[in-house]
């Protein structure tokens, strides 16, 4: 007879997540990531408990458009922290399949190397219908990750979008990748993304490639050039890497490692971590919110308030009211 396993308590996942169990943290993390109230309250304990154990990390968001190299570029990267005795985490989010609502891409696949070794935890996550390339719980992620015990937490993103910058709110060191070769490359990457990136790398700088990518990497800088300050007082820096020769990547380790120093001889580091905490609790308010707004009894209400607004029989501001008062109950 199989052995009895014991229930998925919060106790039992604080106990198993804190002795480096990593089957126990992705149940963790596959549980924040669960509709079910059940789930969502057992996570919310855990987290409760946990919190003590966080917060240890350095936070890194890497994002680019697809075809950038930003798989290979973590399989290197990750590599390289790990040979130093670094524990990393990284979680990858991946567009999500309309038939099987999961991850299509498969990075673990992807990352073969890296996701074998002792000191890496590889997890993607769909992203579900989350705007930004990064799916709601990946905040809870990241926490499950440090209490695991994780140095470096990596969070690659789908690709540049219109919300992508939201991940820009859950870390540290805000990472862009763009390619070598296209003139163009810079203008068809959005100006907000460019203005919050901490530091920027040209990829797949080799072979026939390099002197575009010195063009690119030029350009970059330019375009820096012309963009205020940012808050942290850190200037951006624009690097050249080749991840198939490995290249350039250790230069991009000293980077973040040189932000994580000044920013938190300045105060930013701590500063921005409580600034994002308020942005968390902002974002979790909006999305109750838009639960309850969706709610059956909400929406059957909502669709007879319409009908009488735009028959001119009642005014928005009392829909409004009608719909918040019903709202404020279904809530209680």
């Amino acid at each position: 007879m199989p052995a009895h396993r014991p229930a998925l308590t919060p106790a039992v996942l604080e106990k198993g997540i804190c002795s480096g169990d990593r089957t126990l943290l992705a149940r963790a993390i596959t549980m924040a990531e669960s509709t079910k109230p059940v789930d969502q309250k057992k996570i919310s304990s855990l987290l409760k408990r946990l919190l003590p154990r966080t917060g240890k990390s350095i936070r890194i968001g890497i994002t680019g458009v697809p075809g950038v190299g930003k798989s290979t570029f973590i399989e290197v990267f990750g590599e390289l922290l790990a040979r130093q005795g670094k524990k990393i985490g990284v979680l990858t989010v991946d567009p999500t399949s309309q038939k099987t609502k999961g991850s299509i891409l498969g990075d673990k696949t992807r990352m073969e190397r890296l996701s074998r070794h002792p000191n890496v935890f590889i997890r993607p996550s769909p992203t579900g219908h989350a705007l930004g390339g990064v799916t709601f719980h990946t905040r809870e992620a990241i926490l499950l990750c440090e209490a695991a015990g994780f140095d470096v937490i990596l969070i690659e993103t789908v690709g540049v979008g219109q919300s992508e910058t939201i991940v820009r709110g859950m870390v540290d060191f805000f990472l862009l990748l763009v390619l070598a070769g296209a003139g163009d490359e810079l203008q068809g990457i959005k100006k907000g993304i460019m203005e919050m990136a901490d530091g920027i790398v040209v990829t797949k700088a080799d072979g026939e490639n390099i002197k575009a990518a010195k063009q690119a990497q030029a350009d970059a800088l330019q375009a820096l050039h012309f963009q205020e300050a940012p808050a942290s007082g850190w200037k951006p820096k624009v690097l050249t890497t080749s991840s198939t020769e490995g290249k350039g990547i250790e230069a991009v380790w000293k980077m973040i490692e040189d932000f994580e120093m000044n920013t938190k001889k300045s105060g930013y580091f701590g500063t921005n971590r409580n600034d994002q905490q308020e942005q968390w609790l902002e974002e979790s308010v909006a999305l109750l919110f838009n639960e309850l707004m969706h709610h059956s009894t909400v929406l059957k209400q909502k669709t007879r308030l319409m009908k009488l607004v735009r028959k001119n029989q009642l005014l928005p501001t009392e829909a409004a009211q009608v719909l918040w008062k019903l709202v404020r109950k279904t809530a209680g």
